[in-house]
C-alpha cells in the first residue's frame, strides 16, 4: 500500500525503519516486483505495510510485511523471497468510541 505522509509518520513511530526515497535507484524495480508500496528498511531487509481490512469497516491497522533480507553485513545487497508476515502490527487510527 502507498503510504501518504501522516501514515507514514504513524508507522515510523511504532516501526523502527527508515522510509526508501521515491527517487531511490532500486525503487523502480521494487515496484515491478512487489507493485505501488511505500518501502522501508530496517536491520532485517525491506518490508511494506499492508492493511488489516474487516469488511464494512474502515482500516484502522496495517501488519509489516517482510519482502526481502539483507544478505551482506555492509547492508548493500538483499535478496528477494515470498511476502512473510512479521507480526508487527502498526495502529493508524485510533478507534473512536
Amino acid at each position: 500500500m502507498k503510504l501518504n505522509e501522516a501514515q507514514i509518520s504513524k508507522t515510523l513511530s511504532q516501526f523502527r525503519a527508515q522510509v526508501l526515497a521515491e527517487d531511490h535507484p532500486a525503487v523502480a524495480q521494487f515496484l515491478e516486483l512487489f507493485g505501488q508500496h511505500t518501502f522501508f528498511l530496517d536491520a532485517q531487509g525491506l518490508h511494506v505495510l499492508e492493511l488489516l481490512e474487516v469488511p464494512g469497516m474502515e482500516p484502522r491497522e496495517g501488519e509489516v510485511i517482510s519482502l526481502a533480507d539483507w544478505t551482506d553485513a555492509d547492508f548493500t545487497k538483499m535478496t528477494t523471497h515470498q511476502p512473510e508476515p512479521t507480526g508487527v502490527v502498526v495502529r493508524l487510527r485510533e478507534v473512536e468510541n
